[in-house]
């Protein structure tokens, strides 16, 4: 009888669990390879992952391109999988900060449409705004509103808005 050493008592996963962290990391993979170039760029990849990121833009094989990015998971294990989620969570808080600035944004201007007082409140809070331009766009808003319009001034009076809060 053979006795086991102890490093044949340390378990391997199990074959469906290689295969979900494959899947995993297929779907991380196609992740990268659906953002535009300008954000993949951001990410801390190798020359041999660069590669075949380019590849898929010329696959046109459905089987091809399952088989490709079976490829792409293999070489996913290869990566540096912590920069990367880094990366990913630096987006996310990037576009939270981002959702939560256009909704600021969005409250001040219902707020300058709806209420007189919120104009006076505004420009105390941000004395160097064109005053002259704000209350013509919250003017016209208004009245498109009113008249049930497009709300062609209250987009202008939003990018008013953001040009002036540097958003």
């Amino acid at each position: 009888m053979r006795k086991e050493r102890p490093e044949e008592l340390v378990e391997r996963p199990s074959k469906s669990q290689m295969k979900r962290e494959m899947i995993e990391l297929q779907a991380l993979g196609k992740k990268i390879i659906d953002m535009p170039a300008g954000q993949r760029a951001k990410f801390p990849l190798s020359d041999d992952m660069l590669a075949a990121i380019d590849e898929c833009g010329r696959i046109r094989s459905h089987e091809g391109l399952r088989r490709h990015m079976q490829y792409v998971g293999k070489l996913m294990r290869k990566e540096d999988l912590e920069a990367i989620n880094a990366v990913f969570q630096s987006m996310e808080q990037q576009s939270i900060r981002r959702d939560a600035s256009f909704q600021r944004l969005e409250r001040w201007r219902d707020r300058l449409i709806e209420d007189d007082e919120a104009f006076v409140i505004f420009v105390e809070d941000y004395p160097e705004v064109d005053r002259q331009a704000l209350r013509q766009l919250i003017r016209n808003s208004r009245a498109e509103r009113d008249a049930g319009k497009q709300p062609n001034s209250a987009k202008k009076l939003f990018r008013l808005l953001r040009a002036e809060l540097d958003l």
